[in-house]
């Protein structure tokens, strides 16, 4: 996917981010409500607190009382209580509701990517798509496990400052006030850098984790070519972006929050001006004074945690922006409403009339038809690019044709279940990916239903046994990611022997004996003779030696079936495949 198309899908979803966000706290609504109930009474605290303390300055200046002091302590002591109570309670709730949410959405998140068709893994890269998982994800903590709460508690609480300082003396109250626009401006102004500088570092961000995702996979390449100073120099430049995006950021914080600060104090010095005259003058008392500048203190405080909750939402925002962008993302290959289920795939084949192109404009197949009946072997042959691997793709479903039909024991695949049609094809390929677990684990790729005695069994057909029991560890022996402590020949043997555990009807081989010796392929071709009885067998080969025992051979060129028949009629017809024949034996007569 384009970054162009990216901007626009992101663009549409500037609107509904935060409704989509909000939607995921409605299973958890009563806990949300009680945290509501919470702030109101938190906020009621702080507002009763400086009330309390007023009070008791006024009475005891007027009755010179200490029991009144003794008193207010108690009450003061019992509302910190109350308000340490009520702290941990609502923390506790916002913290596990935050979680639950982002444990949901993260779920939801590789849920969808799974679901999502070959091609968009083609064009996208694998650090973007880490990134929206983890880091994108994890910026919605925030705002789920306090931001939201926190933005509901200092409304109520400005609201409710501004309402009581108004009737403690709305005269005194409008001259706290005086300052109020330009805060107001400022907050603005902050709101839109701070929204500009956080969508920077998120873009940089993701631009790092997709570099290092890209080169560290392939540092070997870099070593083997000596690139590592201009890797270096590559990394460097975007680190550095990425150190930049974040300096501005903290740059927009350290100037706005000493301005809010000079802003309120600047407010307090006139509030004190003013009420201090007005004490002198018996206009207002000095319990009242002191309400007033301790709410002229509380009332700057959340207007500047305002509006840095609205900027970390603003944050929150642009990457639930980033994650429901993927989410809109629909799967290429769509599941039919009501998808056929077979009693059994026996493996019969069918292509009819097939048109397809990755792009949906160059054609990489032509017209191209053949049935293949259960249990024959069929071998694909023909030059790169010539549309041999797209077949195989295609018959497992990971991109539908755009003219044509494809069926598998007489059904039309887009109508069959995927998860039937994937799981009746064990597809062995060239570039086998081993995953980080042990031995076992890889074989039945962590599937419990398949015993220890079949993945042992599979093993053994395939001749995998032979290393696998010499490791320290057996069946059990940890393996590092993708295999990297094994040879290309023992991770292919390990991806023969984890198709062979699923027992597929239908076998799919891409050069599947391509980094095996030619000793170990022996012991494996004569494995594969005993597994193809039965089912229905699909090559694809460089070398016309590994598949001159197939029923039938088709031969591919420029996206179509040029000529098709046994090793030895198409021999006869003087054509393609014996042209690609003598220069594969004039190679190895060379060699």
């Amino acid at each position: 996917m384009s970054a162009l198309t990216e901007d626009k899908i992101e663009s549409n979803y500037k609107g509904s981010a935060l409704l989509h966000l909000l939607s995921y706290m409605k299973p958890y609504a009563g806990w949300v409500s009680v945290c509501l109930l919470l702030v109101l009474a938190l906020t009621a605290i702080d507002l009763y607190r400086p009330m309390l303390i007023g009070d008791a300055i006024d009475l005891f200046e007027t009755e010179g009382n200490y029991d009144v002091i003794v008193e207010t302590a108690v009450k003061y002591g019992v509302v910190l209580v109350l308000s340490f109570v009520f702290n941990i309670t609502q923390t506790w709730l916002l913290q596990k509701t935050g979680q639950r949410i982002i444990l949901t959405v993260r779920k939801d998140l590789y849920a969808h990517i799974q679901s999502l068709s070959s091609r968009y893994f083609d064009l996208t890269p694998v650090g973007k798509l880490v990134t929206r998982v983890t880091n994108d994800v994890e910026a919605l903590d925030e705002m789920y496990s306090g931001i939201l709460v926190r933005l509901f508690r200092n409304i109520v609480k400005i609201i409710g400052l501004a309402a009581v300082m108004l009737m403690l003396d709305w005269k005194l109250a409008v001259i706290s006030f005086v300052l109020l626009p330009f805060v107001a401006v400022l907050t603005v102004v902050f709101r839109k850098i701070a929204r500009a500088t956080y969508r920077i570092s998120r873009t940089r961000l993701t631009d790092i984790n997709t570099f290092l995702s890209e080169n560290i996979s392939g540092m070997r390449i870099i070593q083997i070519f000596g690139r590592e100073k201009r890797k270096f120099e590559e990394f460097d430049e975007k680190n550095y972006k990425l150190y930049k995006a974040f300096y501005r950021e903290m740059m927009v914080f350290a100037i706005f929050r000493p301005i809010i600060y000079i802003l309120s104090i600047i407010s307090l010095m006139i509030v004190l001006g003013m009420g201090s005259r007005d004490v002198l003058g018996n206009v207002i008392s000095i319990g009242t004074l002191y309400i007033f500048a301790q709410y002229i203190q509380s009332f700057f405080e959340p207007i500047q945690e305002l509006a840095e909750q609205f900027s970390t939402l603003q944050s929150s925002i642009a990457s639930a922006e980033k994650i429901f962008t993927i989410m809109s993302e629909e799967p290429l290959v769509k599941e039919d409403q009501e998808p056929v289920i077979l009693p059994e795939i026996k493996g019969r084949i069918e292509f009819s009339h097939v048109w397809f192109a990755y792009d949906g404009e160059n054609y990489v197949l032509r017209d191209v038809s053949f049935v293949i009946e259960p249990g024959q072997s069929v071998a694909f042959v023909g030059a790169t690019g010539a549309g041999k691997s797209s077949i195989l793709n295609l018959i497992g479903r990971y991109y539908d044709i755009q003219k044509g039909n494809i069926y598998v024991d007489g059904v039309d695949i887009r109508r069959l279940s995927k998860k039937q049609l994937r799981g009746a094809i064990g597809q062995m390929q060239q570039d086998v990916f081993i995953f980080e677990g042990n031995v076992e684990k890889n074989i039945r790729l962590y599937n419990e239903d398949i015993p220890a005695q079949d993945v042992k069994a599979a093993a053994e057909y395939v001749n995998a046994s032979h290393f696998i029991e010499k490791l320290q560890g057996g069946y059990q022996e940890p393996v590092s990611e993708r295999g990297a402590t094994f040879s290309a020949g023992e991770r292919q043997l390990l991806s023969f022997a984890r198709t062979l555990a699923h027992k597929p009807s239908i076998l799919v081989m891409d050069e599947a004996t391509a980094n095996i010796d030619t000793e170990t392929e022996l012991l494996i071709q004569e494995a594969l003779e005993k597994l193809m009885r039965g089912r229905t067998t699909i090559m694809v080969a460089h070398r016309l030696s590994t598949i001159q025992h197939a029923d039938c051979i088709m031969v591919m060129h420029k996206g179509k079936i040029r000529e098709q028949g046994t090793h030895q009629e198409l021999l006869a017809q003087e054509g393609i495949y014996k042209k690609l024949y003598e220069l594969q034996i004039h190679h190895e007569a060379s060699v």
